[in-house]
């Protein structure tokens, strides 16, 4: 039977701090065309692809051009046997029981659902599921660009980060960045400009800057000269493909000090992912620690850091850097779904070690609303049973535990974003007549 606990945090109106939420006409019109696709196009094919399924079954299961069904699935059975318990391979089952109703993936079950696929993607549909099925209290997304316009399909609920991933990896697209802010980019004092005239455009309607640089080098930050910096800008643009290592690293620790510093003048916290990599076959561990930050968070005491994904598998690294600078927050985005006992073992482990306001449940990390509404199903599953050991342990009271699911699941977010000015600037912004589709 349920606890109170298990019911307060299936009730709880959640945050989701980090998705890369595809807008309302991509989801109408570009939106997954069968089951499978839906299913299956997710994160889960790396864990297929790790399990010895081949690149072709996995590009087949989710290629809708073919029909047969059953024979797209056979071709990952054995895979999908090895996974299916795995944190996205949960996921995959969350998503086919929560929101087509299919207990047992297979052709039959796939066909009699097909048709609520469609229903589903509609106009409206994506609020619908987010914020009435899933619960969700707004959505937080980072869809890789500067401009966070107002989502006319729910201005006030689809709130959007500012991309500072380019600039952080020394890669900026520079015909990109002058047409956005008119300002051609011919030494440094033209580009600290244009990152000011970026933040000025854009910063009132974002709720925060997010980087994912991780991917393509160190999170370790140094601080920068202005004149090593005007050289390495030289270099980026006689080479926008950022050869020389050496000049993209210089020019991105740069540039990321800017938006450090631009971010904490307007207010906004800063999001870097740390950890894990998406994907298969290719992660450099000695990039990704969220101990390389310590340089970056002693550097600037007065920006809010967000450090996302647990830095999976470094999480208890990630415990010692919220516990000990007061500008550091952690989020479980996405942490659910790579390993969903770490993730637990990380609340009970946090709860015991750091300050409990400074860590953030969920996030779902995604492009479609139906994988972000399975991630929020699983994301409460799992932080219900870490809460409920804590009790069982003799921890926590059950009423001790609900207040912690609360804080964990919306407070802390409402009290580091700053919500109600990004939503008057979104207002604003409307009357204006200027939105983002």
């Amino acid at each position: 039977m349920p606890t109170d606990l298990h019911e307060h945090v299936l009730q709880t109106r959640l945050v989701d701090s980090h998705e890369h939420l595809r807008r309302e006409r991509d989801w109408v019109e570009e939106g997954p065309a069968d089951l499978l696709q839906d299913l299956f196009s997710n994160y889960v094919p790396a864990d297929l692809l790790s399990a010895g399924a081949s690149p072709e079954a996995v590009r087949r299961l989710t290629d809708p051009s073919d029909p047969d069904l059953e024979a797209r699935f056979a071709g990952v059975r054995d895979a999908w046997e090895a996974i299916r318990f795995t944190g996205y391979g949960e996921a995959v089952r969350v998503l086919a029981r929560q929101v087509y109703g299919i207990e047992e993936i297979e052709a039959a079950a796939l066909r009699e659902a097909a048709p609520r696929l469609s229903e589903l993607r509609r106009p409206g549909e994506r609020l619908r599921l987010l914020r009435d099925t899933a619960g969700l209290d707004h959505t937080q997304t980072d869809d890789f660009r500067w401009a966070c316009l107002p989502d006319e399909s729910g201005p006030e609920f689809f709130l959007y980060d500012l991309s500072w991933a380019g600039f952080c990896s020394g890669t900026v697209d520079w015909g990109e960045l002058e047409a956005e802010t008119g300002i051609a980019v011919r030494r440094l004092a033209d580009l600290r400009a244009a990152m000011e005239a970026l933040f000025a455009k854009h910063g009132p309607c974002a709720v925060a800057v997010k980087a994912q640089h991780a991917y393509n080098r160190t999170l370790r930050w140094e601080e920068r000269a202005d004149a090593d910096a005007e050289r390495a800008l030289q270099v980026a643009l006689s080479d926008p493909k950022g050869r020389d290592e050496a000049a993209r690293l210089c020019l991105g620790d740069w540039c990321w000090a800017r938006g450090v510093e631009l971010a904490a003048e307007h207010g906004l916290p800063f999001k870097i992912h740390t950890g894990y990599y998406a994907g298969t076959g290719r992660m450099p561990v000695d990039r990704i620690p969220s101990g390389h930050l310590c340089g970056l968070l002693t550097r600037y005491p007065g920006t809010r850091f967000v450090l996302m994904h647990i830095a999976y598998p470094y999480s208890e690294e990630l415990v010692a850097l919220v516990k000990h600078f007061p500008n550091a927050y952690a989020d479980l985005c996405w942490a659910w779904s790579i390993d969903p006992y770490t993730g637990a073992e990380f609340v009970r482990r946090f709860l015991h070690a750091a300050p409990i306001n400074k860590l953030f449940a969920f996030g779902g990390d995604t492009g479609w609303p139906t994988s972000a509404c399975a991630y929020a199903f699983q994301a409460r599953r799992w932080l219900a049973r870490a809460l409920e050991a804590e009790v069982a342990a003799g921890d926590l009271t059950e009423p001790e535990a609900m207040r912690v699911a609360t804080r964990l699941m919306r407070e802390n977010q409402l009290a580091c974003f700053d919500l109600e000015g990004t939503r008057a600037a979104i207002r604003r912004r409307l009357e204006e007549g200027e939105t983002g589709g």
